[in-house]
């Protein structure tokens, strides 16, 4: 305040004519024309805390497998910049940390493999021989356990990680691909792109315990409470399984204004941390629909890139990202306005995101 006084006394001795009259303005004893650059100085004190508000409270990263560049792009969430790529396996596809968050699994298509990198050393420190073009799968509650689809024998494997062995395989539909255990481990989910169906394997006995009917190419799962939301990708839907009795009980149609039917072809599905919104990526349609989870209603449409494929929510809620097939780009979603922040490059044909905290 010292240092603005004085320098209010000598840019005054250098002012126009009529300046020695503006000089002897007050309000409440303060002369005007010091009020004036008091006021400057607040303001610009106000946007500097306004911006520093304005970033988000994770400081995690982002990062995004690459399909064609073999490599996961690293994304700072803060700046929205990518700040480098990890050289990783042939044609890296989904992606998914291990219950303590410690490291991260990813599907290696070409190589035939789940490799296990770790984040701290930003190093892969175990590979899994998990059979052929492996694409989607998901770890067990308490994370001993992988379930891989395995669409060449048309069953669903699981995998021993303690001893790196098979420990079991069910039969199920032509084309499995995605994959859910249940939160209490009991049941692992399985569509069938082929059969139009999602299996329900019991786990304790290994065997198949029912086959669900849906829409057409049932493809990703995800898990709001007591429902099972498939989607699926020819069929521009969603089917909502009810998990206790095992049956459809409901269904959500996209179909964002000005596009075609044929258009819209449901992939990936992200939830909000606190359960209450679901994201679906429309594929071809290059919109992500917002649903409200309790009343089933699509509360937006968002544009993003071409072919909306891979979403993830940041931890705190805030973000949705969006990995966008065709356009080898990411879409930030402030989640808040629903609008888009920014569009990152990641490399060639992006698939899946992980966001750590």
């Amino acid at each position: 305040m010292r240092k603005l006084l004085e320098e209010g006394r000598t840019s005054g001795r250098k002012r126009r004519k009529g300046s020695a009259k503006d000089a002897k303005k007050t309000w409440y004893g303060f002369p005007l024309r010091l009020l004036r650059s008091f006021c400057v100085f607040c303001v610009r004190k106000s946007a500097f805390i306004f911006v520093f508000l304005a970033v988000p409270a994770f400081a995690g990263q982002v990062y995004v497998s690459s399909e064609k560049d073999n490599a996961m792009a690293v994304v700072d969430p803060v700046k929205m910049e990518v700040t480098g790529s990890v050289a990783l396996c042939k044609r890296p596809r989904h992606m998914q940390l291990t219950p303590d968050k410690q490291r991260m699994l990813i599907a290696c298509g070409d190589d035939h493999r789940v490799i296990v990198w770790d984040l701290a050393s930003g190093k892969t420190v175990d590979r899994l021989d998990v059979g052929e073009d492996p694409e989607a799968f998901d770890l067990s509650p308490d994370g001993k356990t992988l379930y891989v689809s395995n669409e060449d024998s048309s069953a669903l494997t699981a995998f021993d990680l303690a001893t790196r062995k098979k420990a079991f395989e069910v039969k199920v539909g032509a084309e499995p691909e995605g994959v859910k255990a249940s939160p209490d481990g009991k049941v692992v989910y399985v569509t069938s792109e082929v059969a139009n169906m999602v299996h329900v394997i019991d786990v304790a006995n290994r065997k198949l315990l029912k086959s669900i009917p849906v829409g057409k190419r049932p493809r990703r799962f995800i898990l709001a409470g007591r429902e099972l939301w498939v989607s699926n990708e020819l069929d521009a839907a969603v089917s909502i399984i009810d998990t206790g009795e095992l049956a459809v009980k409901g269904r959500i149609a996209f179909l964002p204004p000005g596009m075609r039917s044929e258009d819209v072809t449901p992939v990936g599905m992200a939830l909000s941390p606190d359960g209450k919104t679901a994201y679906v990526g429309l594929g071809r349609a290059n919109h992500v629909a917002v649903v409200d989870v309790a009343s089933r209603q699509v509360r937006a449409y968002v544009l993003v890139g071409k072919r909306a494929w891979g979403l993830t929510v940041s931890p705190d809620g805030g973000r949705l990202y969006v990995a966008n097939g065709l356009s080898d780009d990411m879409t930030i979603i402030d989640t808040a306005s629903l609008k888009p922040l920014k569009t990152v490059r990641v490399g060639r044909v992006p698939y899946g995101i992980v966001v750590t905290e």
